[in-house]
């Protein structure tokens, strides 16, 4: 049984100190208390004082007893030595020579601190592992440091670093070995076999069953659209959703499934029968919701875009070609309507008032004065050209597009009895009509006759009406079905993308309503919630003191309004801001950046990777899909080399070398087996935690404000998870990289979109779904991530929100108070929020909230449910007046302070630095994105947000460098100069051509600073 994961650096830093603690572990660990103080003053001689201190405190940071004190960092003597007024630190050199007193005085701390030994606890501990391994499915390393973690919480002095390997390896291989066990005794041995068969490569084919049905459909068309649905119930045929693996910890069947999803049909052969049965029925449960998921998909993208917006465009370019016509028969027709008007109505003199008869007395005077300026074979024929072109007087603006959508009938036909039996839709009342009408179409198809009576008359809104009921080539009495089809299609897209109409076998299309908190899991969760988010459980104490906040911050801003000079009223009593002016950058500023970009060292990209996984040990954190341990040497090297390929996407070619680490087979097995999204979350944790103990990155800020903004991507190959948008994207798809960066410039997580969908509907899930780091207090975003009913959600959330807000005059100021007297606010408060609506809510929105602060539903669907058609539903109505308090607070803030205005943006050009980063970075084929599949969208920008913050970690820490090397130079370094250093240079990095993947001796942790000329 493998169970020795561990490195001989990871050894030898266990229960050791890597170096010298920051500034805040000092603080942490390393400070003395009075009790502290107590147990220290006994002891004579200031040497042994020190020591005792050093062991005291140092058991605390390291978990163990250092087998010789006097080997602690220098810092912390210091540290401690100032608290005990010791001057000379220096003399702890002399702790320990009589023999057994560090021993006497280790067994006096264990005893007064309650320090246990390590065989106390083994077996709880043993017990936690295995919990923990089973639930989570942590790597060796992740679940060793957790281990650690465990025993110093509750006092227990570390055991040796192999005593804890060998726990902690043997443990999680008996978790390991018991999910795979437990899945494997679900199957018979009729669904074994069939299992087994999907390994096999069947006669005249070039991939196994299970490569052909894990790929889903890229192209949008409705032969795909057929296509995905068959993949979906060959799949649904196995059998194996209908097994329950509830048993089974939700992370670990998703991380089994998705091995078996990535990996070789071949390497999942050589497994074990418990394990590849395991896997292989992971991956079918996966794949039984994931095709629903994929057709669904395609089928929002094919209406949306080939069915839709094309019949809309073919129809504006109709009209375009047949204007010049219109207009030329138009004129022809008001010409002869002016004559005949001017001939047929009595004429009044202006000057005298006097009345005159019509010029015309007979219809043939009137048609001889018409064919006077139009010639009546030309007036009919200007007449025959409208009613050819010109919709009827009853008809309305869709009509013309509708009725192009109709001659795409051959689009959908083969699919629509298809979709109903292998999707299993339900409803809520409001799309239960059109799913019931959506379920008979297939019995209407093709018939020479459909009478009225067979339709559902009322979903025939509009023009519909017109092109169903009353189709020029239907007989007297019929229906145009395939009208009727396209109607029943446009009102069901509309209410699947509304989850009106869900699919119960689907993840992404699923109900919302159902996964919220309910009944008996909402009355246990909702103290925690409430708790946890302080709010309260009833709401009319809440509602007054926000209402008084509102009222008093009206006042407030208003009584300093005279000396704002950046606040101006327009004359319909709208409020303007003036522009916000760019804060100068004195000359010391661009003399402090000159100088320590002139430190950096020049060093490739690859040699940034691994410095910075020597720092943190963020490499660890790629492991091993199959769940076994990582027997390759130099994969720190290998994993470098492929964020390079992926984040610089230039693909292997230039990162191949002699080197075993860099051969291609050895690159592409690690990318299969070790890069996937969990990893690089994983290690991107690491990287900002680091990024919080530098120095310099404190003078950034504390962790607690971030913004969210997205950065567009084109997709120039066939993918249903890329849409259209010309601006951004010209003539292809494209997909959007919503991403979060904090005020220290570490990037926090993100997510992928399809296309360029409104930032608002993603917010909350990407701050819910962060990477690591501090959770931030304040949110800063641009305007598209607005909306009223976002800013309550994110307020009830916690959240400051900040947004941009552009065009400051379109944006409605609110107030309860409608007969409050808000001086120069009175006009531009012209909404009302009512508490009385929120309040009637109250119960469900904290249950909404609740829902989405457990991780119960995502914050996307819940924004969805709440919004029908651009339009709020009741519940999402209460929200967005619970959020327009503080949206009004919001713009108050913005008008008083100039300061706040300046955070916003500095935070806002922050995330654009990162951008601008990302671009130099993500090179390679023009900076396109070259992925067809979501999860493999999702891997490659996981690289590049890794190597954004290796980057951004490496430059922090070298910036740091050069500015204590400057100050000790005797360089006036100002501390306003540095809070406003970038950590996005990149001038010292070379990201193209030939790589150095050897990093340079470092006796002190970091190269040397770029020698200055």
């Amino acid at each position: 049984m493998a169970v020795e994961f561990l490195t001989d650096e990871q050894a030898a830093g266990y229960g050791a100190f890597g170096g010298a603690p920051s500034r805040a572990e000092l603080e942490r660990y390393f400070f003395l208390d009075d009790a502290d103080r107590e147990l220290i003053q006994d002891k004579r001689r200031d040497h042994n004082r020190l020591g005792f201190a050093v062991q005291l405190t140092s058991v605390r940071f390291l978990g163990r007893f250092m087998p010789d004190p006097r080997q602690v960092p220098a810092e912390v003597a210091e540290y401690l030595a100032e608290q005990l007024d010791i001057a000379d630190a220096s003399c702890l050199k002399l702790y320990g020579e009589r023999d057994g007193t560090a021993r006497t005085h280790a067994g006096e701390i264990q005893q007064v601190e309650g320090w246990r030994d390590f065989a106390e606890v083994a077996e709880d501990l043993r017990e936690w592992v295995d919990a923990r391994a089973w639930t989570t499915g942590d790597g060796p390393k992740a679940l060793f440091d957790a281990a650690a973690g465990w025993l110093r919480e509750r006092r227990v002095l570390l055991p040796g670093a192999t005593t804890l390997e060998r726990l902690v390896g043997s443990v999680r291989e008996v978790a390991n070995q018991r999910l795979w066990d437990s899945l494997y005794g679900l199957l018979s041995i009729g669904q074994r076999a069939v299992l087994d068969s999907l390994l096999q490569v069947p006669p005249g084919a070039r991939v196994s069953e299970l490569d052909r049905l894990r790929h889903g459909p890229v192209r949008v068309s409705g032969p795909q659209m057929t296509r995905a649905l068959e993949r979906a119930a060959e799949i649904a045929s196995l059998g194996m959703g209908e097994l329950d693996v509830s048993a089974v910890p939700p992370r670990r069947l998703a991380e089994l499934s998705r091995y078996g999803i990535d990996g070789k049909a071949s390497l999942l052969r050589r497994h074990s029968d418990p394990r590849r049965l395991a896997t292989l029925l992971a991956t079918a449960v996966h794949l039984t919701t994931r095709a629903v998921d994929d057709a669904l998909d395609l089928l929002d993208v094919l209406i949306a875009t080939k069915l839709l917006a094309r019949a809309e465009r073919e129809t504006a370019r109709e009209k375009i070609k047949t204007l010049p016509r219109v207009e030329r028969a138009s004129a022809k027709l008001a010409a002869a309507v002016q004559v005949l008007i001017e001939s047929t109505t009595e004429q009044v003199d202006t000057g005298t008032g006097e009345v005159f008869p019509p010029e015309a007395d007979s219809v043939e005077a009137v048609w001889q004065r018409i064919e006077a300026v139009v010639p009546r074979r030309e007036l009919a024929a200007a007449l025959a050209a409208i009613g050819e072109l010109a919709p009827p007087l009853d008809s309305d603006a869709d009509e013309a597009w509708r009725a192009q959508l109709v001659t795409r009938f051959p689009t959908v036909r083969p699919f629509l009895e298809r979709l109903t039996t292998v999707v299993d839709f339900g409803a809520t009342p409001e799309g239960l009509p059109v799913l019931k009408a959506l379920r008979l179409l297939p019995g209407l198809s093709g018939r020479k006759k459909v009478a009225p009576s067979e339709i559902d008359t009322g979903l025939l809104v509009g023009s519909w009406r017109r092109l169903v009921l009353a189709a020029p080539h239907a007989e007297p009495g019929t229906v145009d079905w395939k009208a009727y089809t396209f109607c029943v299609l446009e009102h069901f897209h509309r209410m699947l993308r509304r989850r009106e109409i869900f699919a119960r076998n689907s993840s992404r299309w699923g109900d919302p309503r159902a996964k919220l908190l309910a009944d008996h899991a909402w009355e246990l969760a909702r103290p925690k919630v409430l708790a946890s988010l302080n709010l309260p459980g009833r709401a009319e104490e809440h509602l007054k003191a926000r209402a008084e906040l509102l009222h008093d911050t009206y006042h407030e801003v208003a009584g300093r309004l005279p000396g704002n000079a950046q606040v101006v009223f327009g004359d319909d009593g709208r409020l303007h801001l003036a522009a916000l002016e760019p804060q100068p950058e004195r000359a010391s500023l661009t003399e402090l950046r000159s100088a320590v970009n002139a430190l950096l060292p020049r060093v490739d990209l690859p040699e940034v990777l691994l410095e910075v996984f020597a720092w943190t040990g963020a490499d660890t954190a790629f492991t091993s899909i199959t769940g076994g341990e990582a027997r390759l040497g130099d994969l720190h090297v290998t994993i470098a080399a492929l964020l390079v390929a992926h984040g610089c996407n230039i693909g292997y070619t230039p990162v191949i070398g002699s080197a075993e680490a860099l051969t291609r087979d050895r690159l592409s097995h690690v990318d299969q087996t070790y890069l996937r999204l969990a990893t690089y979350r994983a290690a991107n944790a690491t990287l900002i935690a680091k990024q919080q103990t530098i120095a310099l990155a404190s003078t950034w800020g504390g962790g607690l404000v971030a913004s969210i903004d997205g950065m567009r991507f084109v997709v120039p190959v066939p993918s249903v998870y890329a849409r259209p948008n010309p601006k951004y994207f010209g003539r292809r798809g494209g997909a959007t990289w919503l991403n979060m960066i904090n005020d220290q410039a570490a990037g926090l997580g993100g997510k992928i979109v399809a296309g360029t969908p409104r930032d608002s509907l993603h917010v909350l899930d990407v701050l819910y779904d962060r990477d690591g780091g501090r959770r931030p207090e304040m949110i800063v975003t641009d305007t598209a991530a607005y909306s009223d009913i976002v800013f309550g959600l994110l307020t009830l959330a916690g959240y400051a929100y900040a947004p941009q807000l552009a065009d400051l005059p379109d944006q409605k100021m609110w107030r309860i108070d409608a007969r409050a007297d808000y001086g120069p606010f009175t006009d531009a408060a012209r909404g009302r929020v009512d508490p009385a609506r929120i309040e009637r809510h109250w119960e469900d929105i904290l249950r909404i909230i609740g829902s989405i602060h457990t991780g119960a539903v995502r914050a996307y669907d819940v924004i969805r449910m709440l919004s029908r058609d651009g339009r709020p539903t009741p519940l999402g109505d209460a929200i967005a007046h619970y959020g327009r308090i503080s949206k009004t607070l919001h713009i108050l803030r913005m008008a008083d302070e100039p300061g706040y205005r300046h955070q916003i943006k500095a935070q806002a050009n922050l995330q654009e630095g990162r951008h601008a980063l990302a671009r130099k970075v993500f090179h390679g084929r023009n900076g396109q994105l070259y992925q067809n599949y979501h999860e493999g969208m999702e891997d490659q920008i996981g690289a590049l947000g890794l190597v954004l913050n290796a980057i951004v970690l490496f430059n922090t820490r070298y910036m740091d460098a050069a500015l204590t090397h400057l100050r000790a130079g005797g360089f006036d370094v100002r501390e306003e100069d540095v809070a406003r250093l970038s950590p996005f240079v990149r001038h010292h990095i070379n990201m193209m051509g030939r790589y150095s993947f050897q990093l340079p001796e470092m006796p002190g942790g970091l190269r040397s600073l770029n020698p200055t000329p």
